[in-house]
């Protein structure tokens, strides 16, 4: 990603652009989270992304509107990150009530994601979508499923499972590589949730990264929807910040 030549020197860090960010080892983000990163150059996950910013911004306009699950149990909303990086959609989802539960592969959680979170709620998760759905463990205390983890020997029945009334993903396309395995993973997830909204977070490189819909209709949150919500959120940066940025809501067809 190339950086915006356009700077905001009357912002403080916590509210610029990702890219202008990444040289900082901690983010104090809207007064509200500490964020570590990395800049080892071994993960794209170590650092704060622009979708994490954007669906950060977003989803508080939203989230009282979504209808839970009828069947859950639970009283509090349940929601499912996959690919939670640097934590901060995860943080703030569960500043505003919900149950969350950060997943991401063991590196990134190890790395970033467990301490930016763990004062907050329950440990992440590995989750990595290589993994089929049908090896998939909830009651896991380390990973739901990873391919570098060796199976764990205990099991604990009071981790965040399904069903989920909310699954998000930001900054987790960037290869077309990756597409087949998360929409796999989007679909498995949702599929055992009962169809709850899906929404993913993308910075468009490729027209289509999009076209592999896996039985899910997409819908393109309008960017003005967008910009009004980071407006409120206090993300006021120039167009040219989050050129290529899209939120789509993805829906299980035939349920």
């Amino acid at each position: 990603m190339v950086a915006s030549r356009h700077t905001h020197p009357l912002l403080p860090s916590a509210t610029l652009p990702a890219h202008q960010t990444t040289h900082l080892d901690t983010i104090h983000y809207s007064n509200k989270f500490i964020l570590l990163q990395k800049h080892n150059g071994t993960s794209t996950g170590d650092v704060l992304w622009l979708g994490a910013q954007c669906l950060s911004a977003y989803l508080p306009t939203i989230h009282k509107s979504i209808t839970l699950n009828p069947s859950s149990l639970h009283i509090r909303p349940r929601l499912l990150e996959l690919g939670s990086g640097t934590g901060l959609a995860a943080l703030t989802m569960h500043s505003l009530g919900w149950d969350v539960l950060a997943t991401d592969t063991d590196h990134i959680i190890y790395s970033v994601l467990s301490p930016n979170i763990a004062m907050n709620y329950p440990d992440p998760l590995a989750l990595d979508w290589l993994v089929p759905p049908i090896s998939w463990d909830w009651s896991n205390p380390v990973a739901v499923a990873s391919t570098t983890l060796p199976p764990s020997s205990t099991t604990d029945a009071n981790l965040l499972q399904p069903p989920f009334d909310l699954i998000i993903s930001s900054d987790t396309i960037y290869t077309s590589e990756l597409v087949q395995p998360l929409l796999r993973t989007l679909h498995a997830a949702a599929t055992i949730s009962g169809s709850p909204p899906v929404y993913l977070c993308i910075e468009r490189r490729d027209p289509a990264l999009l076209d592999q819909r896996w039985g899910f209709t997409t819908t393109r949150i309008p960017r003005k929807k967008i910009s009004k919500a980071m407006e409120k959120g206090g993300l006021k940066w120039n167009k040219e910040d989050w050129d290529g940025v899209e939120i789509w809501k993805l829906k299980l067809r035939n349920v």
